[in-house]
């Protein structure tokens, strides 16, 4: 009678949906009270009947003469009962964090037959299992079975399929004598003993999906978890992936592991431990048993290399095959925080098909991430592992490979954005393959994705001397400064591979870089400094019969005589430059001539100036966005001085939209603080204000402070000629805090200028200081 009570009170258990643990909370009963009640091992208080039927929304009394019965009558031999086994390891001490994840194990219990954690080695996995597992020992009374597979135990061989089911059967209580000899027998037989049970199994350390495939239960309430270092796309499970822990957790499991708070810094023991949970609970384990130690005696015999990463990962290691484990030793090497299958492909130099199979490869068995789709990087200590893989070997020739990667999509993006300048870059071994960089918006969304990559890759081949690779890419970074600012950063890769570049012995390299550097001082308004490499630049290119790179060359220096109010001087060199082109180059000679038109603004001759834009315009409005919107300004500001502001407007809004179009922060700004003028000579000073205060934005986060110094002047001229003289300080004060922060000492002059003009009407008039274009 005591099974129909516990078949009729298993049928109310399922009626209220709910797991062993939530209805125990639910009617105050203990677990394993309720499980014993389930399987018929006791008979509850009718109390505890009358609170099942009540949370399954059912009548007792029906129950009441089934549980008199059983009551009075005898308990069964214990004999006769099946076998319990639990093999389950000691819970593990301190768990911490992984509250989504247990959850999801938790909750698949009830939902799915098999689950699959996989992670890479050290993240937890088995921690994670064996924690669940006992958290549902309740929920599955017929047994708790665990099998370590060894399939990443170093010094261990894998456990066989055929053998791990003869465990597992015995496990269960299958006499020897009934166990098969034959390994598909033994699975089938497997599979029975299951189909009656409500048991959990914990298949632990699995190789691959082939080592189980045969453990999986077939009908019946069997809950197996498969911990694995590789995932097991083949199997029909659900997955559950591991990463490292974030940092709460991270130091939460450490403090807690070691006993308690100790003086230093935890987030340095974090950093060199990965935040990998095996990592943590070693040095954890130090800690606590070295009372003397403080934090900051643990991190120095962490920076000594006591804990060796590679002692974690090396059963994973020889299961790659030699291909893999190559890729897996050349992506130790990349400098960057990640990379995609394009750089791998040239890092190994191999064919990009034959480097996306060796990714997901690695991907699957946890030895490399794929936080994005076709973005891959390596754990800290994982790229520890890979180095010391193959430590003794050179990294120059796949780093070599790497840089002319990055050189390759550069000079697709100079292409694109029509950068004039000819740079005398030597790529030595073309990649096998680029992305797609055939429009202007892919290449440069390509730049700006691998722009971290590009400058640690940089700094390696400067390291390595990598001579060739290395002024290559310091002289295409360049390329990147309308958009994203940085003269600083850029001049410092110049002037660091200027050594470079003087080894390489070729003149043309030499000039490009002198011309290079000259633009970037230039551009961040150390003009005495500007001037003497662009004058040796122009000299270089003239010697070498480069006359586009002597054009450009006085280009800069027609700028930079603006810059110094010798717009008169500007107007002479920009000419000369003009005359040097032949009727070929009509891009440079199109460049050249909007700087003369825009020097002849700043000498108030404005119909000059903007006959000349308006015809250099009409020549390059389909082909070269950048100079169109440099003869929009230079129309603008014609407009302006002429008295046709919402001409001057206009024309500013359009420039703005073609920048934005071309992804031009720093042009952008530019033409914003153009539009700011105009509004305010319109009368709108709020909206002024607020484009004014855009372009500032625009220029403090590319961190060029010359530029910032500059909008302020134009816009405190704009202020004074329009009579709000309050901001017209305010704005002549921030031009002058900044030139004199920064050393800028031909700003200071006109600043204070204007500070002095403020107590006297000043007609209007279009400034002379201007932001570089």
């Amino acid at each position: 009678m005591r099974d129909e009570l516990a078949r009729q009170l298993s049928q109310l258990r399922d009626l209220t949906g709910r797991s062993l643990r939530e209805l125990a909370r639910d009617i105050n009963a203990s677990s394993s009270s309720l499980s014993r009640y389930f399987s018929g091992q006791a008979v509850p208080p009718w109390p505890t009947v009358v609170a099942l039927c009540k949370a399954a929304g059912r009548d007792p009394r029906p129950l009441r003469e089934v549980w008199e019965r059983a009551k009075d009558r005898p308990q069964a031999s214990p004999a006769t009962a099946p076998p319990v086994r639990n093999d389950l390891p000691h819970d593990i001490t301190a768990f911490t964090g992984r509250r989504a994840e247990l959850d999801a194990l938790l909750d698949a219990a009830r939902t799915t037959s098999v689950v699959a954690i996989d992670g890479m080695g050290g993240v937890g996995k088995s921690a994670l299992a064996v924690h669940a597992a006992h958290l549902l020992t309740a929920d599955f009374p017929d047994g708790q079975l665990y099998l370590d597979l060894h399939g990443f135990t170093p010094g261990r061989e894998r456990l066989e399929p055929g053998e791990a089911l003869r465990v597992l059967l015995s496990a269960l209580g299958v006499p020897a004598g009934r166990i098969p000899d034959g390994r598909a027998e033994r699975a089938a037989l497997w599979r029975s003993e299951l189909a009656t049970r409500r048991a959990i199994v914990l298949l632990d350390n699995a190789a691959d999906a082939e080592q189980v495939r045969e453990m999986l239960p077939g009908a019946g309430q069997t809950f197996v978890v498969i911990t694995s270092r590789r995932r097991m796309v083949e199997l029909d499970a659900q997955p559950v992936s591991l990463d490292v822990l974030p940092s709460e957790e991270a130091a939460q499991l450490f403090v807690e592991s070691a006993g308690g708070v100790r003086p230093g810094d935890v987030d340095a023991v974090l950093r060199h431990c990965g935040n990998l949970p095996l990592a943590i609970r070693v040095a954890a384990a130090r800690l606590r048993h070295r009372p003397a130690w403080t934090l900051d005696t643990l991190v120095e015999r962490l920076r000594d290399g006591e804990l060796v990463a590679s002692d974690v990962f090396e059963m994973s290691l020889r299961q790659l095959d030699p291909a893999q484990r190559r890729m897996f030793r050349l992506l130790g090497l990349v400098p960057g925080e990640d990379i995609d299958a394009y750089g791998a492909a040239a890092l190994a130099g191999i064919p990009l098909a034959n480097a996306r199979t060796l990714l997901e490869d690695l991907v699957d068995v946890h030895l490399v991430q794929e936080p994005a789709a076709g973005r891959y990087r390596m754990h800290d200590l994982l790229r520890q592992a890979a180095r010391a893989d193959d430590s003794a070997a050179d990294p120059v020739p796949a780093i070599a490979r790497l840089a002319d990667y990055y050189l390759s999509g550069l000079l697709a993006v100079k292409k694109l954005i029509l950068i004039l300048i000819p740079l005398p870059v030597t790529v030595s071994q073309p990649p096998s393959a680029l992305p797609d960089l055939s429009d202007h918006d892919s290449a440069v969304n390509w730049m700006d994705t691998e722009w971290g990559n590009l400058t640690a890759t940089f700094a390696l081949t400067v390291q390595l001397r990598i001579d060739l690779a290395a002024v290559g890419l310091g002289q295409l970074a360049t390329i990147a400064h309308a958009r994203r600012g940085g003269s600083a950063q850029l001049r410092d890769g110049l002037e660091v591979t200027l050594p470079a570049a003087e080894r390489l012995g070729d003149r043309r390299v030499l000039a490009s870089h002198r011309y290079l550097l000259g633009v970037l001082l230039l551009r961040m308004g150390r003009l005495d400094d500007a001037m003497p490499e662009l004058e040796e630049a122009a000299v270089l290119m003239a010697a070498e019969g480069d006359i586009v790179g002597e054009a450009m060359a006085l280009f800069q220096l027609g700028e930079l005589r603006e810059q110094v109010a010798d717009a008169a001087g500007a107007v002479e060199i920009l000419e000369r430059a003009a005359a040097l082109l032949p009727p070929h180059e009509a891009a440079v000679g199109a460049r050249v001539r909007s700087s003369l038109s825009h020097a002849l603004v700043s000498l108030g001759k404005y119909a000059a100036a903007r006959e000349i834009a308006a015809d250099v315009i009409e020549t390059t409005r389909e082909t070269d966005r950048q100079t169109m919107r440099m003869c929009l300004d230079v129309l603008g500001r014609a407009a302006l001085g002429l008295g046709d502001v919402k001409a001057a407007l206009d024309y500013a809004e359009q420039a703005v939209a073609v920048s934005q179009g071309t992804h031009h922060a720093i042009f952008e700004a530019i033409s914003l603080n153009d539009v700011a003028v105009a509004l305010l000579h319109l009368g709108r000073t709020e909206e002024a204000a607020a484009r004014q205060a855009e372009a500032i934005g625009i220029l403090e986060q590319a961190d060029e402070p010359d530029q910032v110094a500059r909008v302020h002047l134009q816009y405190a001229e704009a202020c004074l000629d329009t009579g709000d003289r309050d901001a017209a300080a305010r704005h002549f004060q921030a031009a002058v805090a900044l030139a004199t922060a920064h050393g800028f000492d031909y700003l200071v002059p006109e600043a204070r200028s204007g500070l002095a003009r403020l107590s006297r009407p000043v007609p209007g008039h279009v400034p002379t200081s201007r932001p570089r274009r």
